[in-house]
C-alpha cells in the first residue's frame, strides 16, 4: 500500500502484517493521523482530500489492499467547490466542472483554478453553463496526445439534458454542418463543420423529456443547436431556446472515455447527475 500525504510527495508504506489485513480507509487515517478524531477524519474525506489510485473516495469503510495507493491532499491544495477532482495520476486531472465556469478565460475559469493547483494543459473545453467531466494535462506529451484523440473523435462523450417536449422518434442522429454567424452564434449551414449527434430519450413527461445523447463528433454548442432547430430547445437556453425559470442549462457532461495516452488502457469517467436535474417536473 502506497501512501502519500500530498500531492508531488510520495512514500511506501510499511508492508502490513498479518493484524493489517483488511484495513479500512479510516483504520488507515486514523494510523496516519493519531491525534485527529474520527468526525475530523470523515470530513477529511467529505471535502475530497483522500484519493484511492487516482480516484477521490468517500467510504470510510472501503478496504485498503496491499497495491492501493492512498494520497491525502493538504488543506492548502483543496480546490474551489466548482472544481471537484474525479480523478488524477502523474499526467491527467479530471474534473467536475460547475455550471457557470468557464473552461478557460475570459473571467472565472476551471483551468486558473487548477493552476493555483499545480500547472495544466486544456484539451478540450465545456460550455460555461455546462456541467460535467472535464480534463487537464499535467505535461505538453498528454496535452498532445489527447487532443489528436479529440480531433479524431475517438472520444466516449455521453450528456444528459432536459429539454423541451417530447422527440419524435424517441431515439435518433442530428446530422449537420455548423458555422457562426456575424454575432457568433452556431447554426446549421451549408458549409461548416459536420456535427453528429446521437440522442436517446430515457424519460419524458407532459412538458419535458431527459435525454441521453452521445457526440460523434465535437463542435461548440452542438447539442444546444441541434436539439433547438429540432423544436426541443434544452431547458434554461437564453441562448438557443427560451427563458424559463429553471436556474441553469439543463445540460450535463455525464461520461468521458479514452485510451489513456501513457498506459494504452480504456479509461471513463463520469459526473454524478447534479442534483437539481431530479427536482424538475417533466
Amino acid at each position: 500500500m502506497k501512501e502519500r500525504g500530498h500531492p508531488g510527495r510520495s512514500r511506501r508504506a510499511s508492508r502490513p502484517t498479518t493484524d493489517d489485513v483488511g484495513e479500512t480507509l479510516l483504520d488507515l487515517l486514523q494510523r496516519r493521523f493519531p491525534d485527529s478524531s474520527k468526525t475530523t477524519l470523515r470530513q477529511m474525506l467529505q471535502s475530497d482530500r483522500v484519493r484511492v489510485n487516482g480516484a477521490v473516495e468517500r467510504d470510510a469503510k472501503r478496504v485498503i489492499g496491499d497495491d492501493d495507493r492512498v494520497d491525502i491532499a493538504s488543506r492548502s491544495a483543496v480546490l474551489d467547490p466548482r472544481v471537484r477532482i474525479l480523478f488524477e495520476d502523474d499526467d491527467l486531472i479530471v474534473i467536475n466542472k460547475a455550471s457557470g465556469l468557464n473552461s478557460v478565460a475570459p473571467g472565472e475559469n476551471a483551468e486558473a483554478i487548477l493552476n493555483a493547483y499545480r500547472p495544466v494543459h486544456v484539451v478540450h473545453r465545456l460550455d460555461r453553463d455546462t456541467s460535467g467531466v472535464l480534463v487537464f494535462a499535467k505535461n505538453a506529451f498528454i496535452r498532445d496526445r489527447l487532443q489528436e484523440l479529440f480531433a479524431a473523435h475517438d472520444i466516449e462523450r455521453i450528456y444528459i439534458a432536459i429539454v423541451h417536449g417530447a422527440l419524435k422518434p424517441p431515439a435518433g442522429t442530428f446530422r449537420s454542418f455548423l458555422a457562426e454567424d456575424r454575432e457568433l452564434r452556431v447554426q446549421s449551414a451549408s458549409e461548416g463543420k459536420e456535427a453528429i449527434t446521437h440522442y436517446r430519450t430515457t424519460a419524458k413527461g407532459k412538458r419535458y423529456s431527459i435525454l441521453e445523447l452521445t457526440l460523434e463528433t465535437g463542435r461548440r454548442n452542438q447539442i444546444r443547436v441541434h436539439l433547438s432547430e429540432a423544436g426541443h430547445p434544452v431547458l434554461g437556453d437564453t441562448m438557443y431556446g427560451r427563458r424559463d425559470d429553471f436556474p441553469r442549462l439543463a445540460l450535463h457532461a455525464k461520461t468521458l472515455g479514452f485510451v489513456h495516452p501513457r498506459s494504452g488502457k480504456k479509461v471513463k469517467f463520469e459526473a454524478a447527475v447534479p442534483r437539481e436535474f431530479g427536482e424538475v417536473q417533466l
